[in-house]
């Protein structure tokens, strides 16, 4: 990567949590240097998500059978099963640069956590600006609280919302879907997180 494709470069994203009304969205900032681990570590810690399930991009210019995210490298286990038999791949995210598959040319990605409750989430590279002093990433503004981990997608979300959630205050709290402060939002070491999930598989 040429240096001003690099650490000297800051780029921009809105995202969007789909499926959701009134929008839930955050935008962020990252490095032109980072990889798409370090996008979806600072995604996770932007929207409010706790790092508890599987992930994965989707980028149009990959096409629709190679996503980015933790592969399955375990012979004989499900996921790699699965995979051969969707004729799928999953390249690992912390190998691929963002800036390698995302420019204004190419803005637009999708970015999916929790296969089970399948949070899709539209990602818009809006601005590649120069590098400010001080840490990145950065969240500068966002809408919304994220739904609470496992709550059952976005039908459990809107039950939640509209107090019809059976036990919802005893499973996940009180909620309030209107409180988010981008003041609030700190940003965990990507590299110490790939060093957890790798070590527990």
């Amino acid at each position: 990567m040429s240096k001003k494709r690099g650490a000297d470069l800051v780029y921009q994203f809105k995202v969007t949590l789909q499926g959701v009304r009134p929008p839930i969205w955050r935008r962020i900032q990252i490095l032109g240097d980072c990889t798409f681990w370090d996008l979806h570590v600072a995604i996770q810690d932007a929207m409010g998500w706790e790092m508890e399930h599987l992930h994965a991009f989707n980028l149009p210019s990959l096409g629709r059978d190679t996503d980015i995210g933790v592969p399955e490298e375990e012979e004989g286990s499900f996921g790699a099963f699965l995979d051969g038999v969707w004729g799928r791949r999953t390249l690992p995210g912390w190998k691929v640069r963002v800036a390698d598959y995302l420019n204004l040319n190419q803005p637009v990605a999708f970015y999916t956590y929790d296969f089970g409750d399948d949070w899709v989430h539209k990602l818009k590279l809006e601005k590649i600006l120069p590098r400010e002093e001080g840490p990145y990433p950065r969240c500068l503004a966002g809408k919304r609280a994220c739904p609470p981990e496992d709550c059952g997608g976005v039908g459990g979300y809107a039950a939640l919302v509209a107090g019809e959630y059976e036990e919802g205050e005893e499973l996940f709290g009180t909620f309030d879907p209107e409180a988010f402060d981008p003041n609030g939002v700190s940003f965990n070491d990507p590299a110490a997180m790939l060093q957890f999930v790798l070590a527990e598989r």
